[in-house]
């Protein structure tokens, strides 16, 4: 179960914790993600995201939208967010820890690079995944193949780039939902608000075969056109997508002086 401090200003958490009383929380893997970049920051979100969730543990916590090449540093600077992660995985208040984003695969391998320098292996990794990505600023041809290397676990996103891929007419959404789940990724994590889209998603789970070399290159050259120039995964050529940059003051750096 994916969700983030920030979501719905903080009500997907509550409205998760909520759900997952009565015993629910011990059948589920319960992930978030926090947007602070100094400890302090960080240790607050941390300690929200237990108390909305109501629950003393969550088992992968992420650092979210790392969208910056200067994330890496200010994450792991003295005094930073991952120096609050690691006290609240000692703590016992987090299990796992990973990192997320969605603009640009040279900033996810900055931020493995600068984790290595510091001693430290991600246990997950969260990146976009989908058949336009495969032809524009790629995830997959990048990053996915150093997470599978490194034996880091590897969760798939927006594998219909937001809905944003199905306007440009060229896929289904149980063919983006096919494509990305034939990558060798941990899991493909996908958006529900609806029932309509679960029985959707339920569907793309129930028929899923491997795809052909010939099935794959088809849908590759059906998106190619529209791929070319990110048009259609607007999180990477946009900034329509990045919460911290609406809102900086997520990041907890307003009163800690210049980055």
């Amino acid at each position: 179960m994916d969700n983030c401090w920030d979501y719905h200003d903080g009500a997907s958490e509550v409205r998760m914790g909520k759900a997952l009383r009565d015993g629910y929380r011990k059948k589920v893997f319960l992930m978030t993600k926090i947007d602070g970049r100094t400890g302090k920051a960080a240790a607050e979100q941390i300690d929200q995201c237990l108390r909305r969730l109501q629950t003393d543990v969550i088992d992968l916590l992420q650092h979210h939208e790392v969208i910056r090449l200067e994330d890496p540093d200010r994450i792991f600077a003295e005094g930073g967010a991952q120096e609050a992660v690691l006290a609240a995985k000692k703590e016992g208040k987090v299990r796992l820890i990973g990192f997320t984003g969605h603009k640009d695969p040279v900033v996810h391998l900055r931020m493995l690079e600068v984790a290595k320098e510091n001693g430290f292996r991600f246990d997950a990794v969260q990146l976009p995944l989908n058949a336009m990505d495969a032809q524009f600023r790629s995830f997959e041809r990048h990053v996915l193949p150093v997470l599978v290397k490194e034996g880091i676990g590897v969760l798939g996103m927006k594998a219909l780039g937001d809905g944003l891929i199905l306007m440009s007419k060229t896929a289904t959404p149980v063919e983006c939902l096919h494509y990305a789940m034939n990558l060798p990724t941990s899991t493909v994590i996908s958006g529900i608000d609806s029932v309509e889209i679960l029985k959707q998603d339920l569907e793309a789970v129930k028929t899923f075969r491997p795809l052909t070399e010939k099935q794959v290159a088809d849908l590759i050259a059906r998106t190619a056109q529209a791929a070319s120039r990110g048009k259609f995964e607007g999180f990477k050529t946009t900034n329509g997508f990045d919460g911290t940059a609406k809102n900086p003051s997520w990041l907890g750096e307003a009163d800690e002086g210049p980055a």
